[in-house]
């Protein structure tokens, strides 16, 4: 039998098979599944008309494929393409900051820490098509601490213009980033001077909000 035709076929039946919600549906499952070459697979299959092809189903799942192939200008293009319902934003989202990450760390030749990630937020912001406008929340706890963490390690030292950046990328003040990193720096002089060691434990709720007072307790 010939392939081609068997392929044309197929494209006519599913024409008559599915509705958009079943579309839809499909998407969803293959996508949760993790199951990439079905669902490009599928979407081949589906009829070529403007109706199926540009609804924001069929185009989150061609993200999903373009993403898993590393085809990041065609995943930028299709993030692009439309305005996508809020509950799509998520993973959208997801595969938008994951792809420049990645295209980052095979620039770099290394994987991207928290204040490089926080770079290339400021760099490449959420399109408005698939971001609503509102702040997003990076789960400010455990992400700040590893940011200023991370940031300490390399330079406990940050410049103004350092500080105003690690306060936008945690959401404090400049004044408590730096009451911050003054707390870390006096706690490891102090663990050093009594301990002989090496100081680098975790702050105390107070000195994480950047509460500035010299006597505090670390355990």
């Amino acid at each position: 039998m010939d392939k081609s035709h068997d392929t044309s076929d197929t494209r006519r039946r599913c024409e008559w098979c599915f509705t958009g919600p079943q579309i839809t549906c499909i998407c969803e499952v293959l996508q949760q599944r993790g199951d990439i070459g079905r669902l490009e697979y599928f979407l081949q299959t589906l009829p070529q008309t403007e109706q199926v092809q540009l609804s924001e189903s069929v185009l989150a799942a061609r993200a999903a494929v373009a993403f898993h192939k590393g085809h990041f200008t065609e995943l930028y293009a299709l993030l692009e393409s439309r305005t996508f319902s809020v509950e799509h934003h998520p993973r959208l989202q997801s595969l938008w900051l994951r792809a420049h990450y990645a295209e980052e760390e095979k620039v770099k030749g290394r994987a991207l820490g928290a204040v490089a990630k926080y770079r290339i937020r400021r760099k490449f912001p959420l399109p408005r098509t698939i971001w609503d406008g509102e702040e997003t929340s990076y789960c400010f706890k455990e992400k700040s601490r590893t940011l200023l963490r991370e940031w300490y390690n390399s330079n406990p030292y940050p410049s103004p213009r350092d500080k105003r950046e690690l306060a936008e990328a945690t959401g404090l003040t400049t004044t408590q980033v730096s009451n911050w990193f003054k707390n870390r720096r006096q706690r490891d002089r102090a663990t050093t001077d009594s301990r002989g060691g090496i100081g680098g434990g975790d702050l105390t709720v107070e000195e994480e909000r950047g509460d500035n007072s010299e006597d505090k307790s670390y355990g």
